[in-house]
C-alpha cells in the first residue's frame, strides 16, 4: 500500500490592497495551478455578498472551498476606493477533497472591538479525515500579549484529541511572527515546524524588504523574516510523518507579485510505525 501523501500550501493573498489587484487574481491562480497543492491555506481573502475569492480560485481549480470573517487587517475605513465598499476581509481553505466540516472559531483580542478568527475544518483525505486550522494572527507588534493568546489557542486546536487520527493535524497561516519568535512558543512546544523539518532554508523570508508595496512600517519583527507558517503532529503515537520538501512561491507573474506575501508549500507523507 502506498503512504498517504498531502501537498499543503498557506499563502497571504494581500486581499484588494496594493495596486491593480484584479490584475493580480490571474497570478494567483496561475501559481496556485504551478504548485498544484491538495489543501490551500488562505489569508486576506476578499469576499462580497455575491461571491469570495476563495470560491472563484475553487471553481477555476475543481476544488471545494469555505471561508470565515473577519480577520486582520481590519478592512479600511473609511473605504479608500469604490471596490472596496462593502467588501469583507477573511481566512479561507481551499481543498481537492470534500470539506466534511467546518467552523469559525474566534481569537483572543482584548485590543481589538471586534472579533478576528480562525477556521477549523475537516478535509475529507483518502486515508481518512484531515483536521486544519487556518489562522492569520494578530499583526500589531504592541499587542503582543494578544499574539501570544493567539498562539496558545492555535496550539491547542491543533492538539486536540478529537482530532486524533489517520492524519496529521495540521495549523497554516500568516501567524505575523518569526519562526523563533517567543509568540509562537505555545506552537513550538507542542507541534513541528514543517518547513525545518522539510528542510527549507533557514535564511527563508515570506515578507520580503525588495517587494514595490513592501510593507515596511510593519518593522523589523516582521519585514525579511518568514511570518508564514505550516506546523503539524502526527494524529496518533504511531504515526510517522516525513516532510519530504519545503519551498517558496509567489514568484512574479508577467512582471507582477500576486501577493506581498510569498506561500509556503510543504510536501508530507506518513505511515505506520
Amino acid at each position: 500500500m502506498v503512504d498517504p501523501q498531502l501537498r499543503a500550501m498557506t499563502w497571504n493573498i494581500w486581499w484588494r490592497f496594493g495596486p491593480r489587484w484584479q490584475e493580480r487574481q490571474s497570478g494567483i491562480l496561475a501559481t496556485l495551478e504551478r504548485f498544484t497543492p491538495d489543501v490551500i491555506a488562505l489569508q486576506e481573502v476578499w469576499a462580497t455578498d455575491a461571491t469570495t475569492q476563495a470560491d472563484e480560485f475553487a471553481d477555476k481549480l475543481g476544488f471545494h472551498a469555505v471561508f470565515a470573517s473577519p480577520s486582520y487587517p481590519r478592512t479600511p475605513e473609511p473605504v479608500m476606493t469604490p471596490d472596496h465598499d462593502g467588501v469583507r476581509l477573511g481566512v479561507a481553505l481551499l481543498s481537492r477533497w470534500p470539506i466534511l466540516e467546518h467552523e469559525a472559531i474566534p481569537l483572543p483580542a482584548r485590543h481589538r472591538s471586534w472579533d478576528p478568527v480562525a477556521l477549523k475544518a475537516r478535509v475529507a483525505h483518502p486515508a481518512g479525515p484531515l483536521p486544519i486550522v487556518v489562522a492569520c494572527m494578530e499583526h500589531a507588534t504592541t499587542y503582543s500579549d494578544d499574539r501570544k493568546a493567539q498562539a496558545a489557542l492555535l496550539a491547542d486546536l491543533g492538539t486536540d484529541p478529537s482530532t486524533d487520527g489517520p492524519c496529521p493535524s495540521i495549523v497554516m497561516g500568516d501567524l505575523n511572527a518569526a519562526a523563533d519568535s517567543a509568540v509562537l512558543r505555545p506552537l513550538r512546544d507542542v507541534m513541528i515546524d514543517a518547513w525545518l523539518a522539510g528542510g527549507g532554508a533557514a535564511d527563508a523570508v515570506t515578507l520580503p524588504s525588495t517587494h514595490p508595496s513592501a510593507p515596511l512600517a510593519a518593522g523589523p519583527e516582521l519585514v525579511d523574516q518568514r511570518i508564514d507558517h505550516i506546523f503539524y503532529r502526527p494524529g496518533h503515537e504511531d504515526q510517522l510523518v516525513n516532510v519530504e520538501s519545503a519551498v517558496l512561491a509567489g514568484d512574479a507573474v508577467d512582471g507582477t507579485f500576486p501577493s506581498d506575501h510569498r506561500g509556503v508549500v510543504c510536501d508530507f507523507r506518513w505511515r505506520e510505525r
